[in-house]
């Protein structure tokens, strides 16, 4: 299971396994009372050269580990949100794509956004493909992820 907690890359960067961790008050399958340090694991992010270790818990009761993940990014993907977002904004918005983040990562971003778009919602979506971007965060699912 993914908890996603508020934190600072660049502190957790810097620390490495001597960042202090919050340990989560119970097990987020079966609400057991009190889950031990697991250990960390290792997941790259944009801006880093190396992985960041993130710390995981394991629950005595049901076995289930727990994997504590930056609430500023999606699960699976590197780039923060606010940096998709932006992205993609700005290539709607002028019809180029900024140079600063790979080109076929933000097609594929763009992609799978569209996709899920015509796959989720109603042909009277008007709103826009940022505004599906919004909406699909509001309502916890992942706006350019490949899966539907």
């Amino acid at each position: 299971m993914i908890v996603f907690v508020s934190v600072i890359l660049k502190e957790i960067f810097e620390q490495g396994r001597k960042y202090v961790w919050e340990r989560p008050a119970t097990c987020v399958k079966c609400n057991h009372h009190k889950v031990w340090s697991h250990e960390f694991v290792q997941r790259l992010f944009d801006g880093f050269d190396t992985f960041l270790l993130l710390k995981s818990y394991r629950c005595p009761n049901c076995g289930c580990v727990i994997t504590l993940r930056p609430d500023s990014h999606f699960t699976r993907i590197q780039t923060s949100k606010e940096t998709i977002r932006s992205r993609l904004s700005c290539r709607l918005q002028t019809g180029r794509w900024p140079p600063d983040t790979p080109f076929p990562r933000q097609r594929h971003w763009l992609k799978n956004l569209r996709r899920r778009i015509k796959a989720l919602l109603t042909e009277a979506w008007s709103h826009g493909e940022i505004a599906a971007f919004d909406h699909f965060i509001s309502i916890g699912q992942t706006p350019v992820s490949s899966s539907i």
